[in-house]
């Protein structure tokens, strides 16, 4: 387990960590929660119950698998964390403020992770206008509707950790992923612009970018020719990407800020 501390290290006074124990009483005091988009399955759930695991409740969101989310849930619970499940489309911002605004009002989270994505390939040439909005949409319209909600709480409480799930895609490109490739270094270069504008208000703001990882989104890519490319011999694991993201949670991580740890087995150096 990761070093705990407090969710915003020397900068919380004595009044505010008695604050801390009530977040009701006031919503710019920094709570021991995170937010993880796409987080009922895969790498996001990894990242969930890996996060659980060091001690923060969590606020789930997923988009309509619920008895996925559900399981992720009980599994946070016996973790003796809670777990509250957010079904919204993050790509709707209608739906992004009518989910989070009420929590919003009684506690401000210390780590917000976007990892909502979806991958919808083609040759480019071939690409229809739907499968070129629907990946940017989510990933970076995404990234941008629930993070535009929670900054303004992470400024006025003067600490908290943004992690952006990128993709190595979005880092050296890949045939047929024009729109994902796209998408992903957009979330990259929003990383890095966004870690120079908070780091003053002791906001910290990365991006982790797996390689191949053996999910659900990857089992029908043909392994065997994937691995020949990777100097490990292998594909990487969900809780191997969550490790990381474990600590850029932790106070390990307190210098570090704008950029990319990448997990991909020495696919892209």
């Amino acid at each position: 387990m990761l070093h705990r501390g407090n969710a915003c290290g020397e900068h919380i006074s004595t009044d505010a960590k008695e604050k801390h124990l009530n977040p009701q009483e006031d919503n710019n005091v920094m709570s021991r929660i995170a937010l993880i988009t796409g987080a009922s399955k895969g790498i996001g759930k990894a990242v969930a119950l890996g996060i659980a695991n060091d001690g923060f409740d969590i606020w789930l969101n997923y988009r309509s698998d619920h008895d996925a989310a559900k399981t992720t849930r009980v599994e946070i619970e016996k973790l003796g964390r809670t777990c509250v499940l957010l079904p919204f489309d993050v790509s709707d911002w209608q739906a992004v403020e009518q989910s989070l605004d009420p929590l919003l009002e009684q506690a401000t989270p210390f780590v917000l992770i976007n990892n909502a994505g979806f991958a919808r390939d083609g040759i480019f040439g071939l690409m229809s206008d739907t499968q070129w909005q629907d990946v940017l949409n989510v990933h970076l319209n995404g990234f941008f509707h629930v993070t535009r909600k929670l900054v303004p709480h992470m400024q006025r409480a003067r600490c908290g950790r943004i992690i952006n799930i990128a993709s190595t895609s979005g880092q050296t490109g890949m045939p047929g992923q024009v729109n994902y490739a796209a998408a992903k270094s957009g979330l990259i270069g929003a990383t890095k612009a966004l870690a120079r504008e908070l780091a003053k208000r002791n906001i910290l703001v990365n991006a982790v970018a797996p390689g191949f990882i053996t999910t659900e989104m990857t089992t029908r890519l043909p392994l065997e020719e994937y691995i020949k490319n990777i100097p490990q011999g292998r594909p990487g694991t969900p809780e191997e990407v969550a490790g990381c993201v474990r600590f850029l949670c932790s106070e390990m991580s307190s210098y570090v800020t704008g950029q990319v740890l990448a997990v991909n087995g020495g696919l892209y150096m």
